[in-house]
């Protein structure tokens, strides 16, 4: 019997009623919901992955933002959302993940082996995630996991030691469709951090998957990174201009997941000065998306988004004016870029560990080798260090302390050893390392976009 099917059972959503009020059991819960779903039963077309306008890799295409839905507007102007307390700190400095985390932590490591893994080549080469798997995705809840439960989410307190345990565990499978399933995550608990309290009712209920809505869960997307030389995020080159009744945005952002989808952008863009977050729904004019495939993190549908002569309503902004909370949305997403390394690392780590005890040469395993046991040695001990100094940032934020200089030493090092580990797997691969027949190599791709991409994910 599955892990999946060994979680069902009473309570809310499954769950005992003993745990239905804690916050890691309501994720448990939400996940478990993929073992009820017909979902499964239909990806057993996984492999078949759809062919869309991605795969003209070479041509792309270029078409207007999608029309999307109409977000009816809803709660009161000027009063601040519901926000999540900081979870409590345990006194001592251990991250071993509580039972409940490893629960949530075994049911997305089983969705990541049965579902993303082997759906992961062909995603990558058509630059799409399957439409199968991304609707198992919502039917898990990985949406809401960052969502107040207030609002209809599953966050009861801070969740960002939750949020890092499912992007690392997601990743395990493919970085690319870790990417694709999390990105209208990310901007469901960006409105849930920040959001005023109409912004919060007007969008949420969409994520949150309200009857009133009668729709699916959006494609949405938090769009920083911008195409230009020395390029820094904390200083958009995107302008937003005041006008009397809003703002106007003007400007180029790229890398941005499944932008031909999404129905909702949380956008950086400069404001007298400062950074600023803005909303930007999709049927807005004047955004204009283009594929914009890149070496690595193919299976996310990566685009490139242009705004031009955009305008918005004065509520558009999303948190504060002076650049502190669009500061804090890229600490955030750094964070959770470092989780994905993590998982991936840990990926690679578990490939080459067999395949070195396997390989035979000169009438011996390869692993028989100094220079290749050292290696192998290496990627577990700086992945156990990418691993601790994450979770130390990540459990200074679920219980809201200052976690800027965790986050910063947890970014050089994931992007730097990370990088290092996918060169390594290849290596130890040797000729095999750079075939698609052995997946190190996609993995290789994708963890040298840690150091790159900013936004997209966030915990």
């Amino acid at each position: 019997m599955s892990l999946l099917q060994s979680l069902k059972g009473g309570g809310r959503f499954g769950v005992p009623a003993s745990e239905s009020r804690d916050p890691i059991g309501y994720a448990v819960a939400a996940l478990n919901r993929l073992a009820q779903s017909p979902v499964l039963d239909r990806l057993g077309v996984r492999r078949q992955t759809e062919q869309t306008v991605f795969t003209v890799t070479r041509g792309g295409f270029k078409v207007a933002a999608n029309a999307g839905r109409t977000f009816a507007k809803a709660g009161k102007k000027g009063k601040p959302g519901v926000r999540v307390p900081a979870a409590a700190g345990r006194g001592v400095f251990d991250l071993t993940p509580t039972e409940d985390e490893q629960m949530l932590v075994d049911v997305v490591t089983e969705f990541a082996t049965e579902v993303v893994r082997p759906a992961a080549a062909e995603a990558d080469e058509a630059c799409a995630a399957p439409g199968a798997l991304l609707e198992a995705s919502l039917e898990i809840g990985l949406p809401i996991l960052g969502v107040p439960e207030e609002l209809g989410g599953i966050s009861e307190t801070r969740s960002a030691m939750a949020g890092v345990l499912v992007a690392e565990a997601l990743a395990k499978g493919d970085l690319g469709l870790a990417v694709a399933t999390l990105a209208p995550g990310a901007v469901a608990t960006a409105l849930g951090l920040w959001g005023t309290d109409a912004q919060q009712q007007t969008y949420l209920p969409a994520f949150t998957g309200a009857p009133e809505t009668g729709q699916s869960v959006p494609a949405a997307a938090l769009a920083l990174t911008e195409p230009r030389v020395l390029f820094d995020v904390l200083n958009p080159a995107t302008a937003a201009q005041r006008t009397a009744d809003g703002y106007v945005l003007n400007g180029v952002k790229s890398l941005v997941a499944r932008g031909a989808d999404a129905e909702l952008f949380v956008v950086g863009a400069q404001l007298d000065g400062k950074p600023v977050l803005f909303l930007v729904e999709s049927k807005t004019p004047g955004l204009a998306v283009e594929g914009d495939p890149a070496m690595g993190v193919r299976a996310a549908s990566l685009t490139r988004l242009t705004l031009t002569e955009v305008k918005v309503p004065a509520d558009a902004v999303l948190g504060a004016t002076d650049g502190s909370t669009y500061t804090e949305c890229v600490r955030l997403s750094r964070l959770a870029w470092c989780a994905l390394a993590i998982g991936t690392a840990q990926a690679v780590l578990d490939y080459v560990t067999p395949y070195v005890k396997e390989r035979e040469a000169f009438r011996e395993p390869i692993a028989h080798r100094q220079s290749v046991a050292f290696m192998v040695a290496n990627i577990a001990i700086e992945l156990q260090a990418m691993r601790l100094v994450t979770y130390k940032a990540a459990s200074r934020v679920a219980q809201g302390i200052d976690a800027t200089r965790e986050i910063a030493l947890a970014r050089k090092l994931c992007a730097d050893k990370g990088m290092q580990i996918g060169l390594d797997g290849v290596q130890l691969l040797g000729g095999h390392g750079f075939v698609k027949e052995h997946p190190v190599e996609r993995w290789y791709r994708d963890l040298r976009a840690i150091g790159i991409m900013e936004g997209t994910v966030l915990v």
